[in-house]
């Protein structure tokens, strides 16, 4: 058995901290718990609820987030409340218990067009993936069983896994009316059998990359940068994520006041991504950072 290994991650709540694993805690239901006796199925989150200031505790697949009373601040207790989480894990014992674990609730998954003629999101009702994950081709796709299985179709040409959908990419070879419900189906079954989406492997490589990234945002990222970044944060990547899609910040260019955007999903290659970064976050960024910005431009889009 690996070892588990924390990461702190803040939310846009200032209330809530995630606390990551490199590997899946909970892997077919998310759990949310109030008190202490709503966490009956939950040795881990009873625990959690001893400390006075937790308010709330949601596990979900490689995370556990926790919402706090007021009465402290997290930098005075994060690191205890990791640590704690860290040993729990490692003791081996129980997050879930089985009783929890074998209310099933009906999967069901429907397909949404997006901006990207080539790509259709198929949204679940439950949690896929915590982050982003991006595959070009199969061999991208080694630690996603998911990504991998969808690949198996002649047709399918890139994935995206983020949140609670999937978001696919076809060859020119077909229509979407020929192949989206297959594929609707195809997903569903696949949920509903309960295997596997992503591999712990891939999550540990993210949880690294996250932290690898987050110390390098430390170092070298201006003060300008992070503005930069929180707008996109706040303002673009819900309404980018809504159609499918994410977007991630690459590099400021002060001399030519130039951003340079990432673009991912069904953000990628889009005929109207042009339009939208020119028309929408080029405007933004220039409205709201007062003319320090001047123009958007995308790595792969």
């Amino acid at each position: 058995m690996s070892q588990f290994n924390i990461s702190i991650q803040p939310t846009n709540n200032e209330n809530i901290v995630k606390f990551v694993a490199n590997s899946f805690i909970s892997r077919n239901n998310s759990y949310e718990f109030k008190n202490i006796d709503e966490a009956s199925p939950s040795p881990l989150a009873q625990e959690l609820f001893h400390l006075p200031f937790v308010k709330t505790v949601y596990i979900s697949q490689n995370f556990i987030a926790i919402e706090k009373y007021n009465i402290v601040a997290w930098e005075t207790v994060q690191q205890d409340v990791s640590e704690a989480i860290t040993t729990y894990l490692n003791s081996g014992k129980e997050v879930i218990t089985e009783t929890a674990s074998t209310k099933k609730i009906p999967v069901t998954v429907y397909a949404e067009s997006t901006p990207n003629p080539t790509v259709v999101k198929f949204v679940a009702n439950k949690p896929l993936a915590d982050g982003t994950f991006e595959f070009k081709n199969i061999d991208d796709a080694s630690e996603a069983p998911l990504a991998t299985a969808l690949f198996g179709f002649p047709f399918v040409k890139e994935v995206f896994i983020s949140a609670n959908y999937v978001s696919i990419m076809k060859y020119n070879v077909v229509e979407w009316q020929e192949i989206t419900m297959e594929l609707r189906e195809f997903i569903t079954n696949y949920i509903a059998e309960g295997k596997v989406v992503l591999n712990d492997a891939i999550l540990q490589q993210k949880t690294e990359q996250t932290t690898a990234s987050a110390e390098v945002t430390a170092k070298e990222l201006s003060d300008f940068d992070k503005e930069i970044i929180a707008i996109l944060d706040e303002y673009v990547k819900p309404a980018v994520a809504s159609d499918g899609g994410n977007i991630a910040f690459d590099s400021f260019n002060k001399d030519t006041k130039t951003v340079k955007v990432i673009l991912q999903g069904a953000c990628s290659g889009c005929p109207s991504s042009t339009v939208t970064l020119k028309n929408g976050i080029e405007t933004m960024l220039k409205e709201m950072l007062q003319g320090k910005v001047m123009a958007v431009e995308a790595i792969n889009g």
